[in-house]
């Protein structure tokens, strides 16, 4: 199984992606992870391209975390068995993200470069509410959903998300009984 997850910062991506992983018993990959190096320093792009393309050359089966469209977008939407668009709101996007600095706060969350500290700063807020929403990213959203309709899973809201989930396990689990 190949899952690609993209979505809005602070839509819960790599928390789904951990709990994916769980399920389905294969590797993530959190493209924060690499993105970074410790203290926010950002890895150069050849690196974070061989870190990337390693990663999906040498895995059956993963699940990839994070929008990055410079680290193989097309290659990942055509591999991926399926796509998840995690597309909360503004306002939700702010208090997860808010909530996941207060669990964090002046620590690393697993998904990401170690030495990163989870932070909330007015910079992150602005990309959160704005900046990460631009005419860009909610077009090439648009294009994943009309370019792979039948693949992609598009989730809102946190209602659709325990939906979502609660799918996932009752179906692992009647395959688990047969």
């Amino acid at each position: 199984m190949k899952i690609a997850i993209m979505g809005y910062s602070g839509s819960g991506k790599s928390t789904l992606a951990r709990e994916l992983a769980e399920i389905y018993h294969t590797d993530v990959l959190h493209f924060d992870a690499i993105q970074f190096l410790p203290n926010w320093e950002v890895r150069n792009d050849e690196e974070k391209k061989r870190m990337t393309q390693e990663f999906m050359d040498t895995h059956e089966s993963w699940i990839i975390d994070g929008n990055y469209s410079k680290l193989f977008y097309e290659r990942r939407m055509e591999e991926a068995d399926v796509i998840v668009l995690l597309l909360f709101g503004r306002f939700d996007c702010l208090q997860r993200a808010y909530c996941r600095y207060l669990r964090y706060k002046n620590t690393t969350r697993p998904d990401m470069a170690e030495g990163c500290n989870e932070k909330f700063d007015f910079e992150f807020i602005k990309w959160i509410l704005w900046e990460g929403r631009s005419k860009r990213a909610r077009k090439r959203y648009a294009n994943v959903i009309s370019q792979y309709p039948k693949k992609t899973v598009v989730i809102k809201n946190q209602k659709q998300l325990d939906s979502y989930r609660k799918s996932l396990t009752d179906t692992k689990a009647y395959v688990t009984e047969e």
